[in-house]
């Protein structure tokens, strides 16, 4: 039987003795442990290190753990299929929840901590997260091809159902191994220019395909305009190629034509 890797999950919390509580707790059930004391110090980790589950506590010296969910929840790498536990040994009233979930917390506790409860939570949080994850590119944490070409078919038929719609923006850049024309910054743009709605995937080095729901060809121009000013920003205006295509209620029944003709346009 293939072996799994004990998930990593990240302790952010400059209290010594609630992190090496956390530590203890978690290391005595199977999981390895990442822990920083500051905000800083864990987004320098994680340049190296890609955690399966965050425990982030709300007091930090540097930023809150609020906004360090939210910095988590921006980055492609993560996203919003990577639980993030937010604690505090503040108050922990229904606004400070409904704080925390409104900055991607899948959860926010109190403490003393719960321990028996936490594990709990982890174990189903790290099983959805890694089966989420296995549909995704590992340098770019966007759907890799095979998944998008799926999710194209799921988006297709859920649109035909409600008389709906599907545009697809197609985008070829040259980048580089590192610094702002990376793979990674591009997939950092794309991610940020995409709706809640919306599915991006990397369909090949250097090529990213974004899916609109309830787009039409004018909603899939204007999300290639956002797209190429994406681009500028990043100092790749020049090379890139696009490829843009748009199907309505009678063309969803085959929706492969949607992500086939947009990627097309990138080998022309």
């Amino acid at each position: 039987m293939e072996r799994t890797t004990p998930a990593l999950i990240a302790v952010l919390n400059d209290q010594e003795w609630t992190a090496r509580s956390l530590e203890t707790i978690l290391e005595a059930a199977g999981y390895r442990t990442l822990r920083a004391f500051t905000a800083g110090q864990l987004l320098h980790r994680l340049e190296s290190e890609r955690p399966d589950a965050f425990v982030l506590d709300l007091q930090l010296p540097d930023r809150s753990g609020l906004e360090v969910a939210q910095l988590l929840r921006a980055d492609p790498r993560f996203g919003p299929a990577t639980p993030i536990i937010v604690t505090t040994a503040g108050p922990s009233g229904r606004q400070a929840r409904l704080d925390a979930h409104a900055a991607g917390a899948w959860d926010f506790l109190g403490q003393p901590l719960d321990g028996e409860a936490l594990l709990a939570k982890l174990r189903i949080y790290v099983a959805a997260h890694r089966a989420a994850r296995a549909g995704r590119d590992p340098e770019t944490g966007l759907y890799a091809q095979p998944q998008l070409v799926e999710r194209v078919r799921e988006l297709a038929a859920a649109a035909q159902r409600r008389a709906g719609s599907l545009a697809c923006v197609a985008l070829g850049v040259p980048v580089s191994d590192g610094g702002p024309a990376s793979e990674r910054a591009v997939a950092e743009m794309v991610a940020s220019n995409c709706r809640g709605s919306d599915v991006a995937g990397r369909l090949a080095p250097g090529q990213f395909a974004v899916i609109a729901v309830d787009a039409d060809r004018h909603g899939a121009d204007r999300l290639a305009h956002r797209l190429v000013q994406g681009l500028e920003g990043l100092g790749l205006a020049a090379g890139h190629r696009l490829g843009v295509t748009a199907l309505g209620l009678e063309g969803l029944e085959n929706g492969d034509l949607l992500l086939a003709s947009a990627s097309a346009a990138l080998a022309a």
